[in-house]
C-alpha cells in the first residue's frame, strides 16, 4: 500500500522520481525501490515524504489511495446525482408556474375580450352633458380601445412562450 500511495501521490502532484529524489536528497533508484515496494522509507524520510506530498503519515501508510479516491468519487458521484435531481425538480415547479401564469393572462384576456364583444359598448349611450358620465364613458372607451389593440399580443406571446417553453422540455 505504502508504495502504490508514493507512486499515486507523486504522480499527482506532477513530480517525477528525478525531482522528488532531489527533495528528498536520495537517489532516483530508491524513490523507484519505495514505488516497486522492494524498500521502504525510514521515519525521517517518511515525515520528509508526507510534508513534499501534502498527505499526512497515516494517509501514506494507510489504506490504498486509489480505493479511497474511489469511494470519494462514488460518493461525490451520488451528491451530485442528488444535486441535480433537485435542480430538475424545481426546474419543472418553475416552469409548472410560469405555464399557470401565462395561461392565467391568456384566459383573463379572452374573457375579458368575450365581455366587450357581448357588452355592445354601453358606454356608448350615456348622457355626455354630465361631466361624471362623460369621464367614465372617456375611460371605458380608452380602456376598450387600449384593450382591443393590446389584446393579440395578451394571447400570442404567451402561446409563443407556452411552445418554446414545451419544446425546450
Amino acid at each position: 500500500m505504502l508504495n502504490e500511495n508514493i507512486r499515486i501521490l507523486r504522480k499527482a502532484k506532477g513530480i517525477s522520481q528525478e525531482e522528488l529524489a532531489i527533495r528528498m536528497n536520495v537517489v532516483r533508484q530508491t524513490i523507484s525501490k519505495w514505488e516497486n515496494g522492494l524498500s521502504v522509507p525510514d521515519a525521517d524520510l517518511l515525515i520528509r515524504l508526507s510534508e513534499i506530498l501534502e498527505v499526512s503519515v497515516s494517509d501514506l501508510l494507510g489504506t490504498s489511495i486509489e480505493e479511497r479516491e474511489a469511494d470519494e468519487i462514488k460518493s461525490l458521484s451520488l451528491k451530485l446525482e442528488t444535486i441535480n435531481l433537485e435542480l430538475a425538480r424545481k426546474k419543472k415547479q418553475k416552469e409548472t408556474a410560469i405555464s399557470i401564469v401565462l395561461i392565467g393572462i391568456m384566459g383573463i384576456a379572452a374573457m375579458i375580450f368575450v365581455y366587450l364583444l357581448l357588452a355592445h359598448s354601453p358606454y356608448q349611450h350615456f348622457d355626455y352633458s354630465d361631466p361624471e358620465y362623460a369621464f367614465i364613458g372617456s375611460s371605458f372607451h380608452i380602456l376598450e380601445w387600449v384593450f382591443i389593440r393590446v389584446f393579440p399580443l395578451l394571447i400570442i406571446i404567451p402561446g409563443i412562450l407556452l411552445y418554446v417553453m414545451k419544446r425546450r422540455s
